[in-house]
């Protein structure tokens, strides 16, 4: 090629054939696939070319037939579902849901088929011009042509509803064809189940279920209505599982729970006979439990049991502590009060699944009346002197502890603890000194019971109780090694030196010793005082224990276990045959009241008898005479006599025990102002009442009247002193 030749450029030109589609070709293409879809619905899919119904419909789309192909679709599927709804319509009785259940398994096959055809349709051109897609547009004719056919809807419905009668009534029905049809108008959408079957068979349910309730009510007891109830719940909670929605459980649930137990929840817990107090009476845990878990169901529902059962256990321990019978026995008294306070643990325990609010209940209720006797701290003290003395003989430690948990139950309700502090200081002196605990393991387990939930000052003074009696062993083997030489022919002396503050305060009565003990004593003395300097020592004769060897007219030889008191009044028959009351009194000087209980145990109780008493009677005369029983015999060689004694303390006592209470609270009262007053500096009178009285709540309930008091008595000593500004306020002075 020449250089001179002129340079060519190339180009691509457009294609300049026209393509000419035939004008006929859309309704052609058309034809084939309206015939498609009408071999489809008469079941005569099978000698359809699948690929090629498909390549047609997506040309139709391609060309730009979108529209024609989904109005044909359209109009060809109504076509074939109004053809089904006549048939349908056609169909008599039972048949009725059968044949509507097959032609929806037949319109869902067609469906499925129609769909893979359009398949491109349903891609492209559908969301490009916001139609609805293939399926959900079959749905929705079937609905709009079928299921909203004015003579099959209200034909439905009641087909369903009357179903539903009959299986509640016993009947069985087809639940396979049930679930089919339901699961049809779920598929439909939410509102066509809502609208056209779950509200109507709401409403039926709970007409059903209140006249039902209504009828059971009027001829069951409670136990049997709420085993119907429970039943009828089951049934129900089991029928949606079975061909309901899930979503309709709590809804059906909530209509059974609302006919047949919250309106009725007043009536059957109050039922006469048979109501919640009864079954609580008879300890009917499976009733129990049954209402417990119905009535949880229900707004109010467990309020409701927990007021009722408040109330009956409130009444019923009041008049439980109220009871003068129950009164006379305090032990009686205290089985009684853990006998219904186990009851009730085991009630919430098993049947209502160990609620604390009931626990809460139970407490407080028991708090509320276990108050209401004075005498319950006394009495809880007693009952554990009779446990720990006698009552648990034999009983495993583990057993021991679970009694003595309980007996901490009821100990805690107590709201005046530094009075059973008192009581059982006094108690647990006699076990100790007369050697009558069984257990000091158990006597110590209770007592670190104590301390944890009061702290160590509620303990400090019991548990130098148990120092004072370890003290008193080794000072005896000192004593005796010091001054056994000169003791070879005297009696056999035990003391127990008790420290006057850890002890319960005893009045020093007077007592003439034998003058053989009387010398042994004196020396004691000496050789106690002479080992401890600054120290005092005052006998407490009633509070001691000795053991006497008698012979009897008859020859007999018996050893006698008895009080330092009963010692004396007996030491006084080795030089005389017979004394009158007043002898005995001025030779021994033992208190009048104490006298009378000594000689009642030693002339009056049979089998003990050692005295004989004229005349005989249970009382003790100013001029009975006495003299020794030659005609006493006993079964055992060592005969142990007991002093009658009063279990519980007389009135004066009473009356004198509750003083010493009084005035053991004012220090701890006024402590706890100035605790409080140093803390806050300044503070209102209201305000230090409520502080002290929670503070004190521990010990005891403080009476407004004596804080007030206090305060005074403190503004006297120069602690506190009034506001000048405002009289209502106190200021602490430093």
């Amino acid at each position: 090629m020449s250089g001179g030749q002129k340079k060519r450029n190339f180009q691509i030109e457009a294609f300049k054939h026209k393509v000419v589609v035939d004008p006929k070709y859309a309704d052609k293409t058309w034809k084939i696939l309206e015939h498609a879809i009408h071999e489809i619905y008469n079941h005569n899919a099978s000698g359809l070319s699948f690929e090629e119904l498909y390549r047609n419909a997506y040309n139709m789309v391609l060309h730009k037939f979108g529209e024609k192909l989904y109005s044909g679709l359209v109009s060809t599927m109504t076509f074939h579902l109004q053809a089904m709804s006549k048939s349908i319509e056609a169909a008599q009785g039972a048949s009725f849901l059968d044949e509507l259940n097959m032609k929806w398994s037949d319109h869902n096959k067609a469906l499925q088929m129609i769909r893979d055809i359009l398949m491109y349709m349903d891609r492209t051109f559908i969301p490009s011009t916001h139609k609805t897609p293939v399926h959900e547009l079959g749905l929705n004719l079937w609905r709009d042509n079928v299921i909203h056919s004015s003579k099959i809807q209200p034909r439905l419905l009641n087909t369903l509803l009357d179903l539903i009668h009959r299986e509640r009534t016993g009947e069985v029905i087809n639940r396979g064809l049930m679930r089919n049809i339901i699961k049809m108008l779920m598929d439909l959408g939410s509102s066509v189940y809502q609208e056209d079957f779950e509200k109507p068979f709401l409403e039926v349910s709970a007409n059903f279920y209140r006249a039902e309730s209504q009828e059971f009510i009027e001829c069951s007891d409670c136990g049997t209505y709420l085993n119907k109830a429970e039943r009828r719940l089951n049934e129900e909670i089991e029928r949606v599982s079975h061909y309901l929605d899930p979503m309709s459980e709590p809804k059906i649930t909530s209509v059974v729970e609302k006919e047949m137990i919250a309106n009725h929840m007043l009536r059957l817990v109050h039922m006469e006979n048979s109501g919640l107090v009864n079954m609580l009476l008879d300890d009917k845990f499976e009733d129990l439990g049954r209402m417990y878990s119905l009535f949880r169901r229900v707004p109010n529902g467990l309020s409701t049991i927990r007021d009722e059962m408040t109330s009956h256990i409130r009444d019923s321990g009041k008049e439980l502590v109220t009871d003068p019978e129950k009164s006379k026995n305090p032990v009686e008294f205290v089985d009684a009060l853990l006998e219904k306070r186990d009851k009730y643990d085991k009630i919430i325990c098993f049947a209502f699944n160990n609620d604390k609010a009931f626990q809460n209940a139970l407490s407080s209720s028991f708090e509320y009346f276990i108050n209401l006797n004075p005498r319950s701290p006394e009495y809880i003290s007693l009952f554990v002197d009779d446990k720990l003395r006698q009552g648990l003989k034999g009983v495993k430690e583990e057993e021991i502890e679970v009694i003595l948990d309980k007996v901490m139950i009821l100990f805690r309700y107590l709201q005046e603890k530094d009075v059973f502090e008192k009581y059982y200081k006094q108690h647990l002196a006699k076990r100790l000194l007369s050697g009558k605990t069984i257990s000091d393991d158990a006597e110590r387990s209770l007592i670190v019971k104590l301390k944890t939930e009061c702290g160590y000052q509620f303990t400090s003074k019991l548990e130098g109780m148990f120092t004072d009696m370890k003290t008193s062993q080794d000072t005896m083997q000192g004593f005796y090694a010091a001054c056994g030489a000169e003791l070879v022919n005297c009696p056999t002396l035990v003391v127990q030196v008790l420290t006057t503050g850890s002890w319960p305060t005893q009045s020093s009565n007077t007592c003439n010793l034998p003058a053989e003990l009387s010398a042994l004593c004196e020396k004691f003395r000496s050789y106690y005082l002479g080992t401890h300097t600054g120290r005092k020592l005052s006998w407490q004769t009633n509070m001691g224990t000795a053991d006497l060897r008698a012979t009897f007219g008859n020859g007999q030889k018996y050893e006698l276990n008895v009080s330092t008191h009963q010692m004396c009044v007996l030491m006084l028959f080795n030089n005389t045959d017979s004394l009158t009351y007043r002898d005995i009194e001025q030779a021994t000087e033992i208190p009048s009241s104490d006298l009378k209980r000594c000689l009642q145990s030693l002339a009056c109780v049979k089998g003990k008898n050692v005295l004989r008493k004229e005349p005989m009677s249970k009382d003790i005369g100013e001029d009975d005479v006495f003299s020794v029983n030659d005609k006493f015999t006993s079964k055992l060689r060592k005969v142990k006599i007991g002093t009658v004694v009063a279990q519980k303390e007389s009135e004066p006592e009473k009356l004198e025990t509750r003083q010493r209470v009084e005035e053991d609270r004012k220090p701890q009262i006024e402590a706890a102002i100035v605790r409080i007053m140093k803390a806050r500096r300044r503070l209102e009178h209201n305000n230090i009442i409520a502080e002290v009285t929670k503070q004190l709540q521990p010990r005891f309930l403080a009476n407004p009247g004596e804080i007030k008091k206090r305060i005074e008595s403190l503004i006297e000593r120069d602690f506190l002193e009034r506001d000048n500004t405002d009289r209502r306020f106190y200021r602490y002075l430093a």
